[in-house]
């Protein structure tokens, strides 16, 4: 389709009443008697002062023997005209394009991109934070986005969380990495799951393996619990601490090493609370379980203990398995074998151990 033809001017609505008015031999008025409004509206009408309201549309037409459509679509028009002069809609395109790349005010918000009164200051803030050239660019990520290229609102959140956590990365240093380093180092990392504290000495085990890990808040709308990919040769774990307790932060943890073990190729964006995934979530989800809770002793802890999961019995058990019991007790939650409201005091907060690395690349 070609451009949108825009009229060098538009009829003013009061010019067209003057004619027929002439045309009747009618005065401002005549007409003010016969439509029962005052004159000086009328005035102010011919005059572009007041505009064409619905009631007032019935009346002319009533009047000259038209629509009243004709009169509110000559003012309408007329209007637009006006208004289309007075407006910069280059400026609104470029605005809307913003919006339509990432959620500006949120990364504004979270001090992610500046806030400028100048949209070419903003405009130049979000190419900087999405690394493109100008607003034409679609953002490119480290590794293949695996959702749809189709930059809908959620998916440039996605995006928008993606491009923060690869420039925290950017910002840390980490040890050489080495794959069968990473898989032999797991049982140490996982003796820190016995308490809450264990949680802050994560980041420094995995840097220390070569392993890049960032805390980014999710954005509205992402539902994301934690993302793995390879940046520049080096495994990177993100996580969102969307559900701030210990049972979702190690399995959310161990699920994105799963991706990193398992040797799953490609940036995994996940939403944990969504069971149906494919063959490599499932993969992923079994290793983290399997890593967190030995499957044939917790097999055995179900069928010698069901159905009374009482507190006393959670902590023994995971006191044998060197966990903290808010582990035990979320897969007991997952599994359905006791209700969510249940013991819920035993799922403890991580993030006060986990504070310098959150949206931060870790104390400096």
């Amino acid at each position: 389709m070609g451009a949108e033809l825009i009229p060098a001017r538009a009829t003013p609505p009061g010019r067209i009443i003057r004619r027929e008015l002439d045309a009747r031999g009618w005065t401002q008025k005549n007409l003010a008697e016969i439509t029962g409004r005052p004159e000086q509206t009328i005035s102010q009408i011919v005059r572009g002062r007041k505009q064409i309201t619905p009631k007032t549309a019935l009346q002319l037409a009533a009047a000259f023997g038209t629509s009243p459509d004709f009169w509110l679509n000559l003012e309408t028009n007329y209007q637009v005209h006006q208004a289309r002069k007075r407006l910069d809609q280059s400026e609104i395109a470029r605005k809307s394009r913003l919006y339509s790349l990432t959620p500006v005010a949120e990364l504004i918000k979270r001090g992610w991109i500046q806030a400028s009164d100048s949209l070419d200051d903003l405009e130049r803030e979000v190419c900087d934070f999405l690394g493109i050239a100008n607003l034409e660019d679609q953002p490119c990520l480290a590794v293949n986005f695996r959702q749809s290229q189709t930059y809908d609102p959620e998916v440039a959140a996605e995006v928008a969380w993606v491009k923060r956590v690869e420039r925290l990365v950017r910002a840390q240093t980490v040890a050489t990495y080495d794959h069968g380093q990473l898989c032999a180092a797991l049982p140490t990392l996982l003796t820190y799951s016995a308490v809450p504290e264990g949680a802050g000495q994560v980041p420094t085990v995995l840097h220390n393996l070569g392993v890049h890990f960032v805390i980014v808040p999710h954005l509205p709308h992402t539902y994301l619990d934690g993302a793995a990919f390879t940046f520049e040769e080096h495994p990177v774990v993100a996580l969102t601490l969307r559900y701030d307790r210990i049972d979702s932060f190690w399995f959310t943890l161990l699920h994105e090493l799963a991706h990193i073990v398992a040797g799953h190729e490609g940036l995994y964006l996940d939403n944990l609370d969504e069971r149906d995934g494919n063959d490599v979530e499932t993969e992923a989800n079994q290793l983290a379980q399997d890593w967190l809770i030995d499957r044939t002793a917790f097999t055995k802890f179900v069928a010698a203990t069901q159905p009374y999961f009482s507190r006393a019995k959670i902590i023994a058990f995971a006191q044998s398995m060197g966990r903290h019991p808010g582990i035990v007790l979320g897969r007991l939650h997952y599994e359905g074998l006791i209700p969510y409201k249940n013991l819920r005091t035993l799922l403890l907060s991580v993030k006060p151990q986990l504070e310098n690395w959150i949206d931060a690349p870790g104390p400096m």
